[in-house]
């Protein structure tokens, strides 16, 4: 009975090191497994984190770029429209100062003409008429040269300002488009970003699944181990007990 004894404290000291043993190892089996897990999770935050803000800085440059394009562009029109209505503004006056000068050539034919005819009206009547009959024939010219000259010079003004109003209207489209691509950009980056945040989302919603994962499975395996040890528990107190009994029986 003294020899069993010993034998039995020592199946039981063996039986529980090797239990302890196998606690120890499968709790630090648990917590290196759950260090992973965090670990990949701490990762894959920081990947989406990165991700999101190169979204933000790709968007931030391109809105800056579409607006510096539109400022440009807007720019150029109205200095186009500027350059032409200053042609513009030139030819008239051309226009205006041929006709004033003209204007005094004919007054000062006219008043040689009144000098000329007093003064050798009484020597040269027939010549003087001859040369009114010129002068005059030569005005009508001229007015007929300066109206044939209004005439296409007002048309080619209004030429010119039907060229300005087509440009004008082209620039308009033009921008008028730069501006519509500029709100298509601007509704594709939304939809990035909410392409992103929803993708951020299934990420969180899949950390979330594999953090309970692993606490049901950490759960589950201290339960199967608390239960393990209570069975080994149980089974070593009764073969105790067993063993303790059967010499007091015999």
């Amino acid at each position: 009975m003294i020899a069993v004894v010993p034998d039995i404290v020592v199946v039981v000291v063996v039986v529980l090191v090797v239990v302890v043993v196998i606690v120890v190892v499968v709790v630090v089996v648990v917590v290196v497994v759950v260090v992973v897990k965090v670990v990949v999770v701490v990762e894959l935050a920081v990947v989406v984190v990165v991700e999101l803000l190169l979204v933000v800085i790709v968007v931030v440059v391109a809105i800056k770029a579409m607006v510096l394009v539109v400022v440009v562009e807007v720019i150029v029109v109205v200095f186009v429209v500027v350059v032409v209505i200053v042609v513009v503004v030139i030819i008239v006056a051309v226009v205006v100062i041929e006709m004033v000068v003209e204007i005094i050539e004919l007054a000062v034919v006219v008043v040689i003409e009144m000098v000329v005819v007093k003064v050798v009206v009484v020597i040269v009547l027939v010549v003087v008429r001859i040369v009114i009959v010129v002068l005059v024939l030569l005005v009508i010219v001229v007015v007929v040269i300066r109206e044939i000259a209004l005439v296409v010079v007002v048309s080619v003004v209004v030429v010119e300002l039907e060229i300005v109003v087509v440009v004008v209207i082209e620039m308009l489209v033009v921008v008028v488009v730069e501006l519509v691509i500029v709100v298509v950009v601007v509704i594709e980056m939304v939809v990035a970003v909410v392409v992103v945040v929803v993708s951020v989302v299934v990420v969180v919603v899949i950390v979330v699944v594999k953090i309970v994962v692993v606490i049901v499975v950490v759960v589950v395996v201290v339960v199967v181990v608390v239960v393990v040890v209570v069975v080994v528990v149980v089974v070593v107190v009764v073969e105790v007990v067993a063993v303790t009994r059967v010499p007091l029986t015999i």
